[in-house]
């Protein structure tokens, strides 16, 4: 049996509307999604606080995180970081064509 190749950039994203969520791994104790933001930020009193650590790439675009305290991180393509366990933080900026990797470990 040949792999099935498949390419983050080839998606036919539209591009405007919601951000996308793709789930391109998982197994028992992670998750490996790209996601779409299109120039999502979250809402003003919004917060992340995952029960698991996430790392993330940002494969295309810019984006701007924001971490409980008002820690801006301004992103590029390129950049990753781990976010460890309940580490408030959410998503200020980003540009219209920002794709992102994010691995959810458990």
């Amino acid at each position: 049996m040949i792999p099935v190749v498949r390419n983050l950039f080839a998606e036919a994203y539209a591009p405007e509307g919601p951000e996308e969520f793709h789930t391109l791994l998982e197994g028992a104790s992670f998750r490996l999604e790209s996601i779409v933001s299109k120039g999502h930020c979250s809402d003003k009193d919004f917060w992340y606080d995952q029960l698991d650590a996430e790392w993330v790439l940002l494969l295309k675009g810019t984006g701007i995180l924001t971490f409980e305290g008002d820690e801006n991180l301004n992103l590029k393509a390129g950049d990753y970081l781990l976010i460890p366990p309940h580490c408030r933080h959410r998503v200020k900026l980003t540009s219209i064509d920002s794709v992102w990797l994010a691995l959810h470990t458990g």
